[in-house]
């Protein structure tokens, strides 16, 4: 199985305040994906600004990018994980949130 991070998702109150922050300061082009999320789409590690209270990770969100979602949830429960998420569709593919035995909340995601 392939797995590599390739995607952060930030809690931000404000998306258009924080995208307009990270077009300024980086020169980063982000995609609005509705009224409460935007990202950049460039394919290296991209950051994702979710602005909805309800869906907001704590923290700093790594994304693990896979090519057998099935295969990782798996494995993630096997080396002891918590699933904190169980696997829901995004646009773009399938994902799911666990926590490391250290309490890290990371995701997993595959495209579709």
């Amino acid at each position: 199985m392939i797995a590599r991070i390739n995607y952060v998702e930030l809690p931000v109150g404000d998306v258009p305040a924080a995208k307009a922050f990270y077009e300024a300061a980086f020169g980063w082009k982000l995609t609005d994906f509705g009224p409460s999320y935007a990202a950049t789409l460039d394919g290296i590690t991209d950051l994702g600004l979710q602005g909805d209270a309800s869906e907001a990770p704590a923290a700093p969100l790594p994304v693990i990018d896979v090519d057998d979602l099935d295969a990782a949830f798996a494995q993630v429960i096997a080396a002891h994980g918590t699933i904190t998420k169980p696997i829901f569709a995004f646009p773009g593919g399938q994902r799911f949130h666990f926590r490391d035995p250290a309490g890290n909340e990371l995701a997993v995601a595959q495209a579709d």
